[in-house]
């Protein structure tokens, strides 16, 4: 099923519109402590009289079992149906866990998300990708099941701090590196030094386009059989990243794993499909400037390395990587011996960020 995405100019009359096309016995509004307070009140005063909310703790620490049978419980308590509609309004978070609450409760109920950050705008809340973390591994479990609408409204990014901005600019930065030199330039060029300073009006651009390089690779591969993978790069290392910091306690934002993986998935593009070197330096620069550093050392290799092993791209237990020979010229199922990889890691630890 194939999901419209909309730019919004007024949320409120948007969504009136869409909820206008849809048919429904009941509504329901899932969101986190966060944007419950936030970001509701600008969906406007006559969707929530007709809305049950449910709403769950905020933080990816709770993108669990536990969390999605609240949610199950709450649709199942307050008489949902199948013919029930669920609005994820959230960053990834929700709109992940909402996405797969919506898929498998009764078998499947309609949903539409509305993304109040910028990662989820053009990342998590596009494409059809639902789950949660399980076991201590990102998006373990999921289902592929887009919402039929998606409504961007970038009014919500005066709502984030710098660090969630960024989070979600690491994912436009990796659309920018699969598209086109000229795109991945422009992104460079973008200054976010504090929210204060942030011309949001301008990021309405970029985010489309952002949106529009996921958009076309989802349309080809909607199931991740093939191109979609490219979407994965940074990604095999970030969600490695990402699990130590869980495992460890020092959970860290999404964007900012990616940003990592994409510093140490450069380097191997380099090494093995001969990626610019100065494009390489450019882009590590601009991540390490922006993003700082992930800390660990060369006793917590193997351990990343067998987080490497979990990616749902590999194949027989030999792990894949997705890779650039330049800007725009993707290179999938790449592999790589363990000896490269425990060197990338170095790479990233003395010379990458710091």
């Amino acid at each position: 099923m194939k999901q419209e995405i909309i730019l919004c100019r007024s949320l409120a009359t948007d969504l009136e519109r869409v909820l206008q096309q849809q048919s429904f016995d009941k509504l329901f509004l899932l969101t986190d402590e966060a944007t419950h307070r936030c970001c509701a009140p600008l969906l406007g005063e006559a969707l929530l009289g007709q809305v049950e909310e449910v709403v769950i703790p905020a933080g990816d620490t709770h993108k669990t079992l536990d969390t999605l049978a609240s949610v199950w419980q709450a649709l199942s308590c307050r008489g949902a149906t199948r013919r029930s509609m669920l609005i994820n309004l959230g960053g990834g978070m929700v709109t992940d866990l909402g996405g797969f609450a919506a898929s498998t409760f009764k078998r499947g109920i309609g949903y539409l998300n509305i993304p109040t950050t910028l990662l989820a705008m053009v990342d998590a809340a596009v494409g059809g990708k639902t789950g949660i973390n399980f076991n201590g591994l990102k998006n373990e479990i999921g289902v592929f099941n887009p919402a039929a609408y998606v409504l961007l409204d970038t009014a919500f990014l005066r709502t984030l701090d710098r660090p969630n901005l960024l989070s979600g600019y690491a994912e436009m930065l990796k659309h920018g590196l699969i598209s086109t030199v000229a795109h991945w330039a422009e992104l460079l060029n973008v200054e976010i030094a504090d929210t204060v300073c942030v011309d949001y009006d301008a990021l309405r651009a970029p985010v489309r386009r952002s949106v529009q390089v996921k958009e076309e690779i989802v349309a080809q591969d909607p199931l991740e059989q093939g191109l979609r993978k490219a979407l994965n790069l940074g990604h095999t290392v970030g969600h490695a990243f990402e699990s130590l910091a869980m495992a460890e306690h020092r959970a860290v934002l999404h964007g900012y794993a990616v940003a990592w993986g994409l510093v140490c998935e450069l380097y191997l593009s380099n090494r093995l499909v001969g990626f610019p070197v100065g494009k390489m330096r450019q882009t590590v620069d601009f991540i390490r400037e922006r993003y700082g550093t992930f800390t660990f050392d060369c006793n917590d290799y193997e351990t990343l390395y067998e987080l490497m092993t979990h990616d749902k791209k590999n194949r027989a237990g030999v792990i894949h990587f997705t890779l650039l020979r330049e800007v725009g010229e993707i290179c999938l199922d790449q592999t790589a011996d363990k000896e490269l990889i425990f060197e990338m890691l170095d790479f990233y630890r003395e010379n990458g960020v710091g």
